[in-house]
């Protein structure tokens, strides 16, 4: 099937009545949780996987899709408005967003962040349809082998990306690589791990721990806050940027566009990575780089732009590989293996309205958030006023009903409880969630892939290294953790002996 045959075919299954009411409920729902601080894509998402189950597969990832990049929009009105990024990526945003807005010029700034946002993320959904077909292809010649070393060389650039302590972000990928194994041995048929209990038969279910780890620990930590909003709220004035705003943002849309797009794709990277680039380099190209910080417009346009294009593409090697490229991808990879799907290189083929619908569905949602926003961006900021002894009762209730409900077992309600404590004491100990989400996710593809690679070869090690694709990728992984952790042990060693001679 032709690129062109695919668009049309996404089209004719995102345009139905029902496609396009969930994805206008994702788009408003990420909206609203990237305005919220303190909630997130990642947490709404997994306490909404529940929910998904009673939906078809495409209305599904649909709507979870405009969750995730519907947030990254949401999360720039309140970074402008208020300096309160609604979203971790949309932090640079407020560094010269809010001081245009105390500038009077709040409309101009989010104007051009929607408008910038629309720009990037129809671009990168086009990169998202070419590239993707074409890296399906590369990906139906893997075997085993290229599948080991595709998955272990996933988790270890999210250990090295991952934010805080190298060793910390070993040690959450190590800890979700081995609560993976919890289970069914898919070989032997033998359980393992399991103490005895019958729940835990088909594994730890991913549905609670993901909503613990992410909504329920999240309510922990925004009870340790103020509730309150002390800031003003800057008005908006008019909204149409002038001629000399569009001139300069220009460049900077095209540029954020780019490097979202290149990024996006890289394990760890995502809006996140992209919009700190983005910034980086606008000021480091600007004519005028005095002004940043101070209200220049670049600031704006660049990184509200590579955070947009980052969300779309991020979807580039969960949707042809089957590996996630950060937390919201992996729980997206989560919603697909729940719905009966197998991520990775056959669901173009085998399932091309679902790839396809879920593509064409980006446009459209991209269009209802360009429109809504602007429009609603008083209502948006009036959510702001919500104390949060309000919402969290009502979140807590559904993540509760919606994880005892995908399966009727008590036991998933005590593994929420544990993961939401889990969670908690991950932030508490500067621990990021991320590499443990990917590695539990990753774990399982991880063993079944080398005990196959270990059959087929009947035991030889060097299978990894035989084949071209594989051998690229396992001398990847080699390089990176060489380049990566023996200079940070070699560090640790002097500082030990330094102490030692002491």
């Amino acid at each position: 099937m032709g690129i062109l045959d695919g668009i049309l075919l996404g089209f004719s299954q995102a345009a139905t009545p029902t496609a396009l009411l969930f994805c206008l409920i994702g788009v408003l729902l990420g909206t609203l949780i990237g305005v919220l601080p303190g909630i997130g894509p990642s947490a709404t998402i997994a306490m909404l996987l529940p929910i998904t189950l009673g939906l078809d597969p495409l209305t599904a990832l649909i709507m979870l899709a405009g969750i995730y990049y519907g947030a990254q929009y949401g999360g720039s009105i309140t970074a402008i408005l208020v300096n309160l990024p609604g979203e971790p990526s949309t932090a640079v945003t407020a560094i010269d967003g809010y001081q245009m807005a105390r500038q009077g010029r709040a409309g101009s700034a989010l104007a051009i962040s929607a408008i910038g946002s629309f720009v990037a993320g129809t671009i990168a959904t086009v990169v998202l349809a070419v590239a993707s077909p074409a890296l399906s292809q590369v990906a139906l010649k893997f075997g085993a082998p290229e599948y080991f070393a595709l998955t272990l060389l996933g988790i270890v650039l999210v250990v090295v990306l991952s934010r805080g302590s190298l060793l910390k972000g070993l040690a959450m990928a190590t800890f979700g690589l081995l609560l993976g194994q919890v289970g069914t041995d898919v070989f032997t048929s033998d359980t393992r791990f399991t103490f005895g209990l019958d729940d835990l038969r088909s594994g730890v279910s991913f549905i609670a721990v993901s909503v613990g780890v992410f909504g329920i620990a999240e309510i922990l930590r925004n009870l340790e806050q103020d509730s309150t909003i002390p800031r003003a709220l800057h008005k908006i004035n008019r909204l149409m940027p002038t001629r000399e705003d569009f001139r300069r943002s220009v460049g900077p849309i095209l540029r954020g566009t780019f490097l979202g797009s290149l990024l996006g794709v890289l394990p760890g990277g995502g809006a996140f990575l992209s919009s700190f680039a983005s910034y980086a380099v606008e000021k480091r190209f600007s004519r005028h780089p005095e002004e940043f910080g101070k209200g220049a417009i670049e600031g704006v346009a660049g990184p509200e732009s590579a955070n947009n294009a980052g969300a779309q593409t991020s979807f580039i090697p969960m949707l042809t590989l089957g590996v996630p490229s950060n937390a919201v991808m992996a729980l997206m990879i989560g919603a697909m293996v729940v719905q009966g799907i197998q991520p990775g290189p056959r669901v173009i083929v085998t399932q091309p309205e679902l790839f396809w619908g879920l593509v064409a569905s980006m446009w459209i949602g991209n269009a209802m958030l360009v429109v809504l926003n602007l429009p609603l961006v008083g209502a948006w900021v009036s959510m702001l006023r919500i104390p949060y002894g309000i919402l969290f009762p009502g979140i807590l209730a559904f993540s509760c009903i919606g994880t005892f409900s995908a399966n009727g077992s008590t036991m998933e309600l005590y593994i929420l409880a544990a993961a939401g404590l889990a969670g908690y004491i991950f932030t508490r100990i500067g621990c990021d969630a991320a590499p443990f989400l990917l590695g539990f996710v990753l774990g399982p593809m991880v063993e079944e892939h080398f005990r196959r690679a270990m059959l087929i070869s009947e035991g030889n090690l060097g299978v990894f290294f035989e084949r071209p694709i594989s051998a690229v990728l396992m001398l990847s992984v080699v390089v990176l953790a060489l380049l990566t952790f023996v200079p940070s042990l070699l560090s640790t060693r002097k500082v030990v002996f330094s102490n030692a001679d002491d």
